[in-house]
């Protein structure tokens, strides 16, 4: 046999080589599909709810890094009238929106978004910044009990007649804003939270949990280590109870406002679906996972079983032959 032939027999062991680990990389990509068959690939839809005390600005800084990285945001007017109206309502707002939601809430807006995702599956992911998180059965002012704050002694109770029936709203008592609200913020800017605060009826505290999405939907927890108004304390342990991957950082209750940054990559990390310490909570992906890792391990076994004995059996084929040196091969 020519040197040439050699070299083409060579040359067609390799290419099956090559032809065994392309078949093999296709079997990794198809293993690693997302389990519900979805490749579009498309950005879920952020829906950023505010606390009380507060409206749709409050997000003003997230928003903009949010859309800066291609994302749909929503910033509804929660209405603050009670723990039931007001998730009712942002229920509704999700059911408005095609695709894919991750739900944002801040301070009492955790409460508001637990019960609202209930029941909505195209709310991926749950995102909770300086927030409450309720259990069933749990209310604001059960948790607060337990994990008390400077909040209770920096409201004021304003009553009113709301259709025909008597109700209270609570405020914020303008000179405690900047020490118990925004110590992080100017204290200018914290003043002018006071002056445009927007009033919150007591019955958004009051009103007991019926549901807590945090059970069955993954969950991020930003915990604002000199907040104030819900206790530290408070944060850690609801985003412990949930499973949630939580990150901690040095602010005031307002995080979203005083570190939008920090607030942003939490939630693009739940928009991401991924992050180096994955929620706890059994229903984050962990049976994709598995898949993922069986189906890598398979494909190698794929390239390692079958280039080898192919390998082996085209080379029987070949006569034995000395070694061609690459200066023979090429005629010089």
């Amino acid at each position: 046999m020519t040197a040439l032939a050699i070299f083409g027999a060579r040359h067609r062991i390799l290419r099956a080589h090559v032809t065994v680990a392309g078949c093999a990389l296709a079997l990794c990509l198809v293993s690693a599909a997302p389990a519900d068959g979805d490749t579009s690939g498309a950005k879920p839809t952020v829906v950023l709810v505010h606390g009380a005390f507060a409206d749709g600005s409050s997000w003003d800084g997230v928003t903009a890094r949010l859309e800066r990285n291609g994302y749909t945001v929503i910033a509804p007017a929660n209405p603050l009238r009670g723990l039931y109206n007001d998730s009712t309502y942002i229920a509704s707002v999700l059911n408005g929106i095609k695709g894919p939601v991750v739900l944002v809430g801040h301070s009492y807006g955790g409460a508001v978004i637990s019960s609202a995702a209930a029941g909505k599956p195209q709310v991926k992911s749950l995102v909770y910044v300086s927030a409450l998180m309720p259990d069933v059965g749990e209310s604001g002012m059960s948790l607060a009990a337990r994990f008390p704050s400077g909040l209770g002694t920096a409201t004021r109770s304003v009553p009113h007649r709301e259709s025909g029936r008597s109700r209270t709203d609570l405020y914020l008592e303008r000179d405690k804003v900047h020490q118990v609200f925004a110590a992080d913020l100017p204290e200018s800017e914290a003043d002018l939270l006071g002056v445009t605060q927007r009033p919150v009826a007591t019955t958004a505290f009051s009103e007991k949990a019926k549901v807590a999405a945090w059970k069955a939907i993954p969950s991020w927890s930003l915990v604002s280590r000199q907040d104030k108004t819900i206790n530290p304390d408070q944060e850690r342990f609801q985003a412990k109870r949930a499973g949630a991957h939580t990150v901690e950082i040095n602010s005031s209750h307002v995080s979203l406002i005083a570190h939008p940054e920090a607030v942003t990559n939490l939630i693009l990390q739940a928009a991401a679906g991924s992050s180096s310490a994955q929620p706890s909570l059994a229903t984050t992906g962990s049976v994709y996972d598995a898949r993922v890792e069986a189906g890598i391990a398979g494909a190698s076994l794929v390239v390692g079983t079958g280039a080898v004995l192919l390998g082996r059996r085209l080379r029987r084929r070949l006569p034995r032959r000395p070694a061609v040196s690459v200066h023979h091969l090429t005629g010089g």
